[in-house]
C-alpha cells in the first residue's frame, strides 16, 4: 500500500515544475465561491474568460447580475464595462437594465479574469484540498505597515498529448498589518467545473433590444458595481474603497484621533462597503447603502442600541425593605 501511495504522489505531482509558476489558458470558463469572512459574504460566481479575443464575463449570484468586460480590441478606443442587473423605480418593477461605463484615457477598461497572475508566487509544496492533491503555490507582498499573503492550490490533469493542465483550487489572501497588530483582511474563492474549451460567441452577446445607458460620474466609484472581481484577483485594485471612505469620512465630517484608528476604521468600512454591495447584487427586496454608521463595529453598533428588555424572568421581588437594608449595612 505505501508503495502504491508512493505511485499516486508520483503521478499527481511528478510533472509539476517547481521553478515555473502555472500559466493559465488564455481561453477557459469557471465556476466559483467568493468568500469573505470578515463580512459574513458567501457569494457564487460564474466566469467566462476569452484573452484572445479581449472579452470576459462573470456572473453574480446565478444570473442576477452580469457583468461584461470588453478590452479596445472589441470596444475602441479604451474599453469599456457593462452591467446589467434588475432595477426599480417608480415606474418599474425589477425591470432587467443594461448600465454602461466606458473607459477613458487615465481609466482604461480590460477583460477580467478570476484566476490571479501567477508570474511571482513561490512552490512551497503540496497539499490536500477538496479531496485532491495540489500543488501549493505562494506570493507576499509587503506595502507600508501591511504583510498581504496569496496562496493558490492548484491540481494537473494530463492531456491525451501527455501535457499538464493546471486546474485551479482554491485562492487565498491574508492580510496583516503590523500598526493594528491584527489581520485586516481575509477573502478566499473557490473553484470548480474549470473548462478551458472555446467559448461560444453567444456567450458575450447583449440583447439586440436592450439599450444601454451611459452611467456618469468618475469611473473609480464604479469598479464595486460594474467589476466587483478586479478587488480580490491579484492583481488588484481597490482604489474603489479609499475613494468612498474618502467621501464618506468628509460628507460625516469623520475626525481619528491618529493613523492606527484611521486604519482600523478604513479597515472596517472596507468591509462593510463590500457586504452593502454583494447584499446589493443578490437582489433580496431591499437594497443598502453608505450611512454615517459604516465605520462602526459590531460591538460599538450593539451599544448604541442599548439593552434590549426581554421580558419579566418570574423571580421573587426582593424581601427586604430599604429601611431594612440600612440596618444591616455597616
Amino acid at each position: 500500500w505505501a508503495l502504491v501511495f508512493c505511485l499516486s504522489l508520483g503521478l499527481a505531482f511528478g510533472y509539476v515544475d517547481k521553478d515555473s509558476p502555472p500559466k493559465w489558458s488564455p481561453v477557459y470558463t469557471v465556476k466559483g465561491l467568493l468568500n469573505i469572512p470578515y463580512a459574513e459574504i458567501h457569494e457564487p460566481f460564474y466566469a467566462w474568460y476569452d484573452s484572445s479575443n479581449g472579452k470576459s464575463r462573470i456572473d453574480y449570484y446565478g444570473t442576477m447580475v452580469k457583468t461584461y468586460q470588453l478590452s479596445s480590441k472589441v470596444y475602441p478606443q479604451y474599453g469599456t464595462s457593462i452591467k446589467i442587473a434588475p432595477v426599480t423605480t417608480e415606474k418599474v418593477m425589477n425591470q432587467e437594465t443594461c448600465l454602461q461605463v466606458n473607459g477613458s484615457a487615465d481609466n482604461s477598461m480590460d477583460i477580467q479574469t478570476v484566476l490571479p497572475n501567477m508570474d511571482d508566487f513561490k512552490y512551497i509544496g503540496t497539499d490536500t484540498m477538496e479531496d485532491s492533491d495540489t500543488s501549493k503555490w505562494r506570493m507576499v507582498q509587503t506595502i507600508g505597515d501591511k504583510i498581504n499573503k496569496y496562496t493558490m492550490w492548484v491540481k494537473y490533469k494530463k492531456t491525451l498529448n501527455g501535457d499538464s493542465i493546471p486546474i485551479p483550487v482554491k485562492y487565498e489572501m491574508k492580510g496583516f498589518n503590523s500598526l493594528l497588530g491584527s489581520h485586516y483582511d481575509h477573502y478566499y474563492l473557490n473553484y470548480k467545473d474549470y473548462d478551458v474549451d472555446d467559448i461560444d460567441p453567444d456567450v458575450f452577446k447583449i440583447d439586440s433590444s436592450m439599450q444601454c445607458t451611459s452611467f456618469p460620474g468618475p469611473g473609480a466609484r464604479h469598479y464595486a458595481t460594474f467589476n466587483p472581481m478586479q478587488e480580490f484577483v491579484h492583481p488588484a485594485r481597490d482604489d474603489h474603497v479609499h475613494h468612498e471612505f474618502d467621501r464618506f469620512a468628509k460628507k460625516h465630517s469623520k475626525q481619528y484621533q491618529n493613523d492606527v484608528e484611521l486604519a482600523k476604521r478604513l479597515n472596517i468600512f472596507r468591509q462593510n462597503l463590500r457586504y452593502i454591495h454583494s447584499n446589493n447584487r443578490a437582489r433580496r427586496g431591499f437594497t443598502l447603502s453608505v450611512n454615517h454608521l459604516a465605520d462602526r463595529t459590531d460591538d460599538e453598533m450593539a451599544a448604541l442600541r442599548g439593552r434590549r428588555y426581554s421580558g419579566p424572568n418570574q423571580g421573587l421581588s426582593f424581601p427586604y425593605s430599604e429601611a431594612v437594608v440600612e440596618e444591616m449595612s455597616p
